[in-house]
């Protein structure tokens, strides 16, 4: 009477050591998981995958226009450039939300990445001002017209990896700041404008274009902040 009970623990222990090495296998310690990694860390993951590359993109065209920057003088490739950096170091609070696995970090993030945005218009702004005062024009048009084209790519790819990972992570911060980006091509696109006037000889046009990206600047401040708000409520309903 004894052995179909011990025979019945045996194979219990059995299938509980197989699923256990099978989770061990897997990376995971737990066996109910059945070699499965968590769905959370699967997100983090990928989010984390996503933010750096879109880092790595967004850094590399900033750090090029830096160096464009001061052999050009140029105010709208200055207001770009700042653009670019603060942008790119917003990949920083998004990857600590996607590594914390919290929806309320993730949501903070988004936030951040609007003051970002911001912070980076009333710099762009205050620059483009204070040329307009004291003119001074730009120099190495050549060089000017391919920083902005540099800065015309690499908001396009870079809004290419947030925008496809924001939509299948369900992110409010990615979708927020892979709009950004997708803007920020267009932004771009007024650097080589901006050369282009100054060899036609009308260099007034640069701190212009940089008082026009600002504005531009301002204006994907606002889409993003709506974009991070109505993913909020999406979540959480009316109150």
């Amino acid at each position: 009477m004894s052995e179909a009970p011990t025979a019945a623990a045996a194979e219990h222990d059995a299938q509980s050591f197989a699923m256990g090495g099978q989770a061990g296998a897997n990376g995971s310690g737990h066996g109910h998981s059945h070699g499965l990694v968590d769905p959370s860390i699967k997100r983090s993951a990928a989010g984390v995958r996503v933010v750096a590359l879109s880092l790595a993109l967004l850094g590399a065209t900033a750090l090029v226009q830096v160096v464009i920057y001061f052999l050009t003088g140029s105010v709208a490739l200055l207001a770009d450039l700042i653009h670019n950096a603060g942008d790119a170091l917003t990949a920083i609070p998004l990857g600590a939300a996607f590594l914390l696995g919290s929806d309320r970090a993730e949501r903070a993030a988004g936030v951040a990445v609007v003051l970002a945005i911001l912070a980076s218009a009333l710099t762009a702004g205050v620059f483009a001002i204070e040329r307009l005062v004291h003119p001074t024009a730009p120099e190495n048009i050549l060089a000017l017209g391919l920083a902005g084209a540099i800065g015309i790519i690499g908001n396009a790819l870079a809004a290419r990896v947030r925008l496809d990972g924001g939509r299948r992570l369900d992110s409010a911060a990615l979708l927020a700041d892979g709009q950004h980006a997708r803007s920020d091509a267009i932004v771009s696109a007024g650097v080589v404008v901006s050369a282009f006037a100054v060899w036609l000889g009308a260099p007034i046009f640069d701190p212009i274009i940089g008082l026009a990206i600002t504005l531009l600047i301002l204006r994907i401040t606002r889409e993003s902040w709506v974009t991070v708000r109505g993913h909020h409520h999406h979540h959480h309903g009316p109150h």
